[in-house]
């Protein structure tokens, strides 16, 4: 007989039509380890005792309390009854707890609904711990000092088995064993410290550091936290790369770390590894104040006995004398970068060039997480500003802002000023650019000198770039400066910040007249023109080929620690930063030479060869050139250049009127025909030559209205001009920019395809190309709409146009794109006639004037 198979699988089961047979999974036998164990619960014994005595407290009073008393007594003890409950809930590893009610109140963080939270601030044993490195790092300054003397220049010695520091060789010694890392290997050393040499002290007289201040059971050598150091400034932090690194590179060369069953430990460097390249860090940090501590007492002394200097020195320029002054910049501001600082000569004229040229800017990519939580103090910024300094600024400019504004006179007119603040996020100080829920630091503002090395930051805890932070970065700029000083500031909306400071009492008036604002070279071209006619760069006399961008040129040498800020303490978020800064500003100060020398080659040299050669080749005269340019400066610097915005809402207003009148005029019109047709009475007539002499009195106070509007005042050429004429002038004026914004908008969006498929350019995507010519065909009616409404409105003026009023008038576009991108008169204003808009020559001159 064929035994028959299992049917316990689903393997097995017989094949069967519809819904078949229902299998049922087996159950799986469970571990009698697991089941059968005997498990207390933890706290069970405690509970149990507890419960035991109050019931016996009870008993002993039930004879002598009355009904209520037991509930009494027993609602006296409700929180340790609580507090029992609570840990039957809690995961104990032993079978018995001992904990008093006090112990227990001390912890109500970590029990209860509160105990899935992070803690964001540093406990008790974490400050122990910080308190103790900060004891323990000057002690370390001179050992450490003594081994940098002892071995530079050197070849790295193996230590010996037995390392100690002893003077007198008599002390009582201590013996401790720690596993050392070094650059191959890790080892077992039996270090001796006495009274005269601390285990620490020891460590780095061999040329260990220790990973722990007070009981130390690992150490790294010297020269491996100097190699992560150097390594540090030319990427970003990576100690868990490191500790990796250097566990991958032990295993290869045959070295495991094992516990004491011989199990290979996973990761056993990089809590050690953190500490020590940390406080490492922080002993350099104090031999380098140490060290410009003796430097300065050295400048001061050879100060006091250099011989006395002018107090002024004349110099001329251009016809000019400049009166200069003797002083000194403050020695920090030297040591950051002594082109710009070192310098002893200050006092030249803002209108100038100034004396020095700084630059700022915010960047809101440097964030910190709320949830990151923070550490103890251990680090005291050199770059940073305080909190407590930029918060006392952004007080200071909220009052000034509740008080009326003073009567200031300033080049660029408000009308072209609000259009570059709303242009801009920057000029935005409510705009939110990060979310304050998740991130307690949003960002970072920086001030960079002309030669972009940092000079000081503001850290960025608000929702957007607020102008506290650029105002107080260059208020302290200014308490370090002599008071003879003066600065150009260039800044992306330079000439926002520029009218608040003119407006409002933010900053002392001594140091708002030193003080010049420009917009940096690449957004300034999103500016205003009559802005950057005051503001550009390349247009203001002095600024030479500052730009201003080299905060962007700071941002993507700071772009590698975006990731490690948001995810470290808040504390050790400002100590990476001020130390890349320091280690740029380093590396930047040795190169000045070369970063001169280039400018001067590649700048200087050869644009303004270039430049000398078209102003000679113009045909036009240098003076011509100067003419014109303070012509077309103050035409477009005038209030007239921005009033027809606002003279057009009151035109529209005008002209609403009179097409009222001009159909009650129709009306009576109308109205006289038919009563003459149908002989009305004298009555009948007489009304209507009423309130014909009444339409007239409204026409003739709708010309006195017009002429209220002094437009021969704010235009002079368009005296005496048809009103009409006016309206359709300012209409054909407005419609022509934005013709010129869509047009240049759709260009750069066919010289994109046009390169693509020319070579020049990456090739785009079928779905990129086809997304683009969609765009490109959805905008292209409004535009064509848009030319042939300005076209009707050329008809209009030559209809209604008048030789004698001596106005041009605007000439038609063409309707084909390819026209049109050709056609120059595109970039021409309606009704402008400065000779450098038309005349070619004299444009291409001051390109280059």
């Amino acid at each position: 007989m064929t035994p028959t198979k299992s049917l316990n699988t689903r393997k097995a089961q017989l094949v069967s039509s519809g819904l078949g047979q229902h299998f049922v999974s087996p159950r799986k036998a469970r571990d009698r380890r697991k089941t059968q164990t005997l498990v207390e619960l933890p706290g069970a014994q405690l509970k149990r005792r507890r419960l035991l005595a109050q019931m016996q407290r009870l008993l002993d009073h039930a004879p002598s309390q009355t009904g209520s008393s037991p509930c009494t007594v027993l609602g006296g003890h409700a929180d340790e009854v609580n507090k029992m409950n609570i840990l039957d809930d809690l995961d104990f590893t032993g079978a018995e707890v001992e904990m008093s009610g006090e112990s227990f109140s001390d912890r109500p963080a970590t029990l209860g609904s509160n105990s899935h939270k992070r803690r964001v601030l540093p406990d008790n044993p974490t400050n122990i711990l910080y308190n103790n490195w900060r004891k323990l790092i000057p002690t370390l300054v001179d050992p450490h000092l003594k081994y940098y003397a002892r071995t530079i220049g050197q070849g790295l010695d193996k230590p010996h088995k037995v390392i100690s520091a002893c003077a007198t060789l008599s002390c009582a010694q201590k013996k401790t064993d720690l596993l050392c890392l070094f650059f191959d290997r890790f080892e077992s050393i039996e270090v001796l410290s006495c009274e005269c040499s601390s285990l620490p002290q020891v460590l780095l007289h061999h040329g260990l550091f220790p990973t722990a201040p007070l009981q130390p059971r690992m150490a790294v050598s010297v020269d491996l936290l100097s190699f992560y150091r150097a390594l540090f400034e030319r990427s970003c932090d990576a100690i868990n790369a490191l500790a990796s690194a250097l566990k991958t590179h032990y295993s290869c060369r045959g070295f495991q770390v094992t516990d004491s069953e011989g199990k290979i430990v996973q990761d056993p460097f990089r809590r050690g590894l953190g500490h020590a390249v940390q406080w490492y860090d922080i002993l350099q940090v104090e031999i380098e104040q140490q060290v410009d501590t003796v430097l300065q007492h050295s400048r001061d002394c050879v100060a006091i006995h250099r011989p006395p200097q002018p107090p002024t020195v004349t110099r001329n320029e251009s016809s000019a004398s400049t009166i200069l002054h003797f002083a000194r910049c403050a020695p920090l501001l030297a040591q950051r970068c002594p082109a710009c600082f070192g310098g002893t000569l200050y006092g030249r004229p803002i209108d100038q060039g100034a004396d020095i040229h700084v630059a700022t800017d915010g960047n809101f990519h440097h964030r910190h997480r709320r949830s990151a939580g923070d550490c103890p103090h251990f680090y005291e910024p050199t770059y940073f500003l305080s909190k407590q300094f930029v918060d006392a600024v952004g007080r200071r400019i909220d009052g000034q802002r509740k008080r009326p504004p003073k009567q200031h006179t300033s080049l660029v007119p408000d009308e072209a000023i609000d259009q570059c603040e709303n242009a801009y996020e920057a000029a935005d100080g409510k705009k939110q650019k990060t979310a304050m829920d998740s991130f307690d630091d949003t960002g970072i503002m920086a001030l960079i000198c002309r030669h972009d090395i940092p000079l000081f930051f503001a850290n960025i805890d608000s929702p957007g770039e607020q102008q506290k932070y650029s105002v107080a970065l260059i208020e302290h700029l200014f308490t370090l400066l002599p008071s003879q000083a003066t600065v150009v500031t260039l800044y992306d909306v330079g000439c926002v910040l520029a009218r608040s400071l003119s407006k409002f009492e933010i900053l002392p008036p001594d140091v708002v007249s030193r003080l010049r604002f420009a917009t940096t070279a690449m957004h300034a071209y999103g500016h205003e023109w009559a802005c950057q006619l005051v503001h550009n760069p390349r247009m203001c006399i002095g600024l030479g080929l500052s730009d201003g961008e080299g905060t962007e040129r700071l941002w993507s040498r700071f772009v590698r620690l975006i990731g490690v800020e948001r995810s470290s303490s808040r504390q050790r978020r400002l100590w990476l930063i001020d130390r890349q800064a320091t280690a740029i500003g380093s590396e930047m100060k040795a190169d000045l030479g070369d970063w001169i020398k280039h400018r001067l080659k590649r700048g200087i040299n050869a644009q303004s060869s270039a430049a000398l050669d078209i102003i000679n080749h113009c045909e036009t005269s240098v003076e011509d050139l100067q003419a014109q340019w303070a012509h077309q400066r103050q035409s477009q610097l005038s209030i007239r250049a921005h009033a027809p915005a606002c003279l057009k809402k009151e035109l529209d207003t005008v002209l609403a009127l009179q097409a009222d009148l001009d159909v009650s005029d129709r009306a009576l019109q109308t109205t006289r025909t038919m009563l003459e047709k149908e002989a009305s009475s004298d009555d009948t007539f007489n009304v209507l030559a009423s309130l014909q002499r009444g339409h007239d009195r409204l026409m003739t106070k709708v010309e006195a209205l017009y002429s209220s509007l002094n437009v021969q005042d704010r235009f002079p050429e368009l005296d005496g001009v048809n009103l009409n004429f006016v309206q359709v002038l300012l209409m054909a004026r407005d419609l022509k920019i934005n013709i010129r914004k869509r047009a240049i908008a759709s260009f750069f969006e066919w010289d994109k395809l046009d390169r693509a498929v020319g070579g020049s350019h990456q090739a785009l995507g079928t779905k990129l190309h086809q997304h683009t010519r969609k765009a490109i065909a959805k905008r292209q009616p409004a535009l064509m709409t848009a030319i042939r409404k300005f076209n009707s409105y050329c008809e209009r003026l030559e209809s209604l146009y008048n030789p004698a009023w001596n106005v041009p008038l605007p000439t038609p576009l063409p309707t084909k794109l390819a026209e049109l991108r050709a056609d120059q008169t595109l970039m021409q204003d309606v009704w402008v006639t400065p000779a450098v808009l038309h005349d070619t020559g004299i444009m291409h001159g001051h390109n280059y004037y």
